[in-house]
Order: structure tokens, then sequence, then C-alpha cells
């Protein structure tokens, strides 16, 4: 089968999507790994070899079955009530106890005949109006019927899954508004992109699966590297990596104004992203003692062990772990050392990159306020190519749109809310769900065009503004009369 083709299989060490109902919920696929999921426990080892989007079942000790299609049987004319208005919710219309299906359960008895015996001993289920019946079967299936299907990632379903899991770390971002803005930023196979988010990588994520591995991106990033742990949730193949380059905001004004060097970089990103907590539970304590660890001078002289007392007691040569310790040491700056260079000449392709000023485009979703960031940024965007900025709130956008007018060298800006409205379809009773999502935030868009230096001053505007009449009042006495 195709990498991700329609029929791909479920592998070991995969990124996967468990999905039940309208939850969602990413893992890595390994054996004899124990995960919990919508109060289930299983392991996914049965789920190995199997093609995504497979329903499966969880049976006892948490072993997963592929669920057998069932044919619902409706042969019995259903006896329903005309309304509901005699019925009171007191608790005692169901004649099971708590105990009774707890022993159904330890029996092993499928989900599904749990719930057959409780409408069975429900005293109320034939006087609930059909729909009421249906409401009640669906709510005990969800309860007893341990479903889940495992689903391939995408940017659909990874941002469905952060909207509703984590949106403070997505910025709130909504997923219609992500598909916004891929189009506004006219992403495809080939360009040159410049990613500016906050978003745990989900939006770069995004843009890089719309490019399909093809072009080049380059990942603005703020503190000491980019964080993306969404990004990792798409499992996209090695070479899908090869073009991402990344580059800190810190240095955007020194490339700019031409005095950019390699020599001094952000710190550490490994260190960093401890610091950066992204959801690996680390407590205050463990982040101080992490960052005293990145500020200790690495000097040679501060390297060096100091005898202590035990020392003396330890059956090793203290001379021995000197020498094993030096060695390490050495081995340690070396690597150090290396991974430096890496970096340094990472952020140099990266830097030229940008120096050529010719990015097809530019996407910035970000907590930081967007006005000095695009400012910057739209610096290295070629002429004619759009962009797309997005924040939670308006005003900020509101002030951006303002002082892009004024600097001019943009045209076609728009500032745009988009609205989502989530439909319930069944026969007789489709409506708009009654959950609905309030704000999905806000984009501006607009598509750069070349800046005329003289004119670009704010101080020229006014002069602008003088001429703009007088040039059509020009036009108009050449008219004929």
């Amino acid at each position: 089968a195709m990498e991700g083709g329609p029929s791909a299989r479920i592998r070991e060490g995969d990124c996967a999507v468990l999905k039940r109902d309208e939850v969602f919920k990413a893992v890595s696929v390994l054996r004899r790994r124990k995960i919990i999921f919508e109060k289930q426990w299983f392991y996914l080892d049965n789920a190995i070899g199997h093609i995504y989007g497979t329903t499966f079942e969880v049976t006892s000790g948490g072993n997963l079955q592929p669920k057998q299609e069932v044919e619902e049987t409706t042969t019995e004319t259903k006896e329903a009530g005309t309304d509901n208005r005699n019925i009171v919710d007191d608790g005692k219309s169901q004649k099971l106890t708590h105990d009774d299906i707890k022993a159904l359960k330890d029996k092993g008895i499928k989900g599904q005949e749990i719930v057959q015996q409780l409408i069975e001993n429900s005293t109320t289920f034939r006087d609930k109006t059909e729909f009421a019946q249906d409401k009640y079967i669906k709510k005990k299936k969800k309860k007893y019927e341990a479903v889940i299907t495992i689903v391939k990632p995408s940017t659909r379903i990874l941002s469905t899954m952060y909207y509703a899991r984590e949106p403070g770390k997505i910025n709130h971002l909504r997923y219609d508004t992500l598909a916004q803005m891929l189009t506004l930023g006219n992403i495809h196979a080939g360009n040159k992109m410049i990613v500016m988010e906050t978003c745990a990588g989900l939006v770069l994520g995004a843009v890089m699966e719309r490019m399909g591995g093809y072009g080049s991106i380059i990942q603005m990033y703020p503190g000491g590297g980019p964080v993306r742990a969404a990004t990792s949730c798409f499992g996209f193949p090695k070479p899908f990596f090869d073009n991402l380059h990344e580059f800190p905001l810190s240095k955007v004004q020194s490339l700019l104004s031409g005095t950019f060097t390699a020599e001094t970089l952000p710190a550490d990103p490994e260190e960093n992203a401890l610091v950066e907590g992204e959801s690996n539970g680390l407590t205050e304590e463990k982040q101080t003692s992490l960052q005293e660890t990145e500020e200790e001078p690495t000097t040679e002289a501060a390297m060096e062990i100091n005898p202590t007392e035990e020392q003396d007691t330890m059956d090793i040569n203290a001379e021995e772990f000197k020498e094993n310790k030096e060695k390490e040491h050495k081995e340690n700056v070396r690597e150090r050392q290396i991974k430096q260079w890496e970096r340094r000449k990472k952020l140099i392709e990266a830097a030229a990159l940008l120096r050529e000023k010719n990015a097809d485009g530019l996407i910035v979703a970000s907590k930081f306020h967007p006005t000095p960031l695009l400012l910057s940024l739209l610096e290295f965007v070629a002429p004619s190519r759009p962009f797309v900025v997005y924040c939670q709130y308006k005003e900020p956008l509101l002030e951006c749109y303002t002082k892009l007018r004024e600097r001019g060298g943009v045209i076609n800006l728009k500032l745009s809310e988009t609205w989502l409205r989530n439909y319930q379809v069944l026969p007789d009773r489709s409506h708009p769900k009654l959950t609905m999502s309030g704000g999905g935030g806000y984009l501006l868009s607009g598509i750069t065009v070349v800046l005329e230096k003289g004119k670009s001053d704010s101080s020229n505007s006014e002069a602008l503004k003088m001429e703009e009449p007088s040039s059509k009042r020009c036009k108009l006495q050449d008219l004929p009369c």
C-alpha cells in the first residue's frame, strides 16, 4: 500500500489518532504500552497491521478486536409513547442495579447485550417517544460499548483535536480559520514559505502537509528554539524535514540592518524545549534547576570534580576516576562543539534564504502583537505574494491594518472572521447543534506589492493625501468638455 494511501496500514512506531464519537487523541503506536482514552484502558498491539480507519472493540485484558459490523435488528415493531410528559426521572425506572451491571461486565458480556438488558429492564422505555428511545440507546451505547476507531493523522483531525482538547496551546485557532489561512496564503508544492507561529507546530504541520515535501519553509521562532509538538503528530516522512529551516526572531533586525552574525546563538534548543515545558509535565523546581545548569560556566576549571570525603572510601582509584571524568568531559565538549557548528551552519543557511527576500508567502499565527512582526517579516517576501496573519482578537489586527495602510506596499487588505455552525442531520430533527463555538479568531490577509522607497516614510503620507485629489482634478480638467 502507498505511504498515505487509502489503505495504509497501522505500523509500529506510527503516529495515530484514536477516535471515539467526536473525541480524538494522538498516540504513538507501541507494543505493550497501556493507553488510557475516554475512561478505557487498552493496548494497541492487536491494531498493528490493520488498515487505518478500522473500528476496534476493547475486550477483556485491554485487547483490541476489529469490530464486526452487526446489522441493526428492527424486526419487532417498536413500541413508543406519544410524549414524555408522564415520565418522572426519579432514578427508579431501571431494575438492574449497579452491581448487576458490574456482574454482567465481569462475565465478559458484550456492551451490546448489556444495552439490550438495560432496555428490557427499564420500566419507562416503552412510554418514551421514538426520539427519546433513540437518544436513550445512544447514551447507553456510549457508556457500555467500548468502541475505538484508529485514524491516520491529518490537518483536519489534528486541528479538531487540539481545538477541543487544548485550545490554549494553539491560541484558540479554530479548524475552519486554519483552512482559510491555507487558502488565503496560496500554499502549494514548490513554495518558499515563511511561517511564524506559536501554535505548538500545528500551523507549520498544516503548511508542510499542503506542500507535500516540495519547496522550502523557514520557521521563525521566539526564544531558544522552535516548538514542534503538534508537527511530530503528523508523522511526516524524513524527507519532509530536509527543506525545513528555522531562524530566531531575535536576529531578524540584525539581518535586515546587515549586522547579522551566526556567532551568538540562542540557548540550546533541547534544554529550552524542556524549559518551555511543552506538555511534558515538568515541575517548577525541575525547570529552575534546568535553567541553572544552562547558565553554569562550562570552563575546564568549573568541570573539574571536587574531591569529596566519600571519594577516599571508594574502591576506584581516585586518579583513574579523575581521568575518566576528564575524558568524558572532553567528549561532551566535543559533542557540544559539533552541535554548535551544525546549528551555526543551519542558521547561516536560513539567513541566506531570507536574504534573497523572495519568499512566496508569509503566515503568522502567534501570541505576540502582529504589527511589529509583520512590518519586519514582510521585508523578506517577494512582491505580488499573499500574507495571512491570525490573531485571537480583533483589535491588534485593526491596528496592524492601519499601520500597513500608512506604510504602503500592500493591496487587497482584508480583515475577516469566519463563522462556523454545526448541524445535526437526522430524519425529522435536523437543526444546528446547541453548542456552537463562540469565536474562531480573526484573519488579516493581503498581497504585497513593490514599495516605492521614497513614499514609505509616514511623513510623506500627508503629502500623498494632498496629491491624490489634485491628480484626480487634473484628470477632470483633461477631459474634453
